[in-house]
């Protein structure tokens, strides 16, 4: 049984390379929030553009820092999550942002139910000037959502989950992914637990012009369709049969109609697990 607590440690690691010009904005982003029980690292590949020193103007503020050459992205994660220990966990990029309720209210939702493994908030994006300009109007995905081959739709930058979660999928991101390795850890992910969306803005990406994704998204692509390949091929006959059912619905308003029919009791079994603000009871529920 887990032990419930006001404020559960969070650990949050921070990937980066060469990206002084928004890495005080993404420190800032997190540290700001004083949190109580933050566990912030920061894992810098060498930098050589001034970014050193931005993390050590917050090395007060940090759990641990280091700079030095590694081996990709994945890489330096893991070496950040291996100086961790908080039950919650996350990663935040060197150009992107937490919001000033960010761990507040992650914190909140998991000490209040149990039961949730990993949530993602609503999706949003930032100009390069930290502009918040877009917020999705997604409701969340479930596995069908993925089976039927909506993968993308996951905003890394607003995913949270449990360290018990991480265990025991392996406890590590898979280092032989250059672009994709945040897809392949949700997928196991969901072979173990649903996916929770909270309905507010946790976390969102910037748009730049040296961001990850713009430098790969061809190799972004092979890996996610090779993945998802993969993930397909493990499931049983109904459910890949269901996917089949959603993805014939068609794409733009296809979770509306589905969900509209789940409600009617034509696909009961089409849910999207999600937590709203009751603001008569002044607390998160389950929808």
């Amino acid at each position: 049984m887990r032990t419930r607590r006001a404020h559960p440690p969070i650990s949050v690691v921070t990937p980066s390379l060469n990206q002084a010009e928004f890495l005080e904005a993404t420190l800032r982003s997190v540290i700001t929030q004083r949190y109580p029980e933050l566990e912030y690292v920061v894992i810098d590949g060498g930098s050589t553009d001034g970014s050193i020193g931005i993390i050590e103007r917050h090395e007060a503020d940090l759990h641990y820092w280091v700079s030095e050459p590694d081996r990709g992205h994945a890489h330096a994660l893991n070496k950040g999550f291996a100086r961790t220990s908080g039950e919650i966990m996350c990663w935040i990029n060197s150009s992107d942002l937490y919001y000033p309720w960010t761990f507040a209210t992650v914190a909140e939702i998991f000490t209040r139910f149990s039961q949730i493994d990993w949530i993602t908030g609503t999706g949003s994006m930032f100009d390069v000037g930290g502009q918040l300009r877009f917020v999705a109007s997604s409701s969340g995905v479930n596995v069908l959502d993925i089976l039927a081959g909506d993968y993308r739709s996951i905003q890394q930058e607003s995913v949270f989950w449990r360290r018990s979660l991480w265990d025991r999928v392996g406890g590590r991101l898979d280092e032989s992914l250059t672009y994709a390795a945040d897809l392949d850890l949700w997928l196991r992910f969901f072979r173990h637990a649903s996916l929770y969306h909270v309905e507010t803005l946790l976390g969102g990406f910037r748009v730049h012009e040296d961001r990850l994704g713009k430098a790969g998204g061809d190799m972004y692509a092979r890996e996610a369709e090779e993945l998802h390949a993969r993930f397909v091929t493990g499931w049983d006959r109904r459910s890949l049969s269901r996917a089949r059912l959603i993805r014939l619905i068609g794409g733009g308003k296809r979770r509306l109609i589905a969900e509209g029919l789940g409600r009617a009791g034509v696909l009961p079994w089409y849910k999207h697990p999600r937590l709203a603000f009751d603001f008569d009871r002044m607390t998160w529920v389950l929808r």
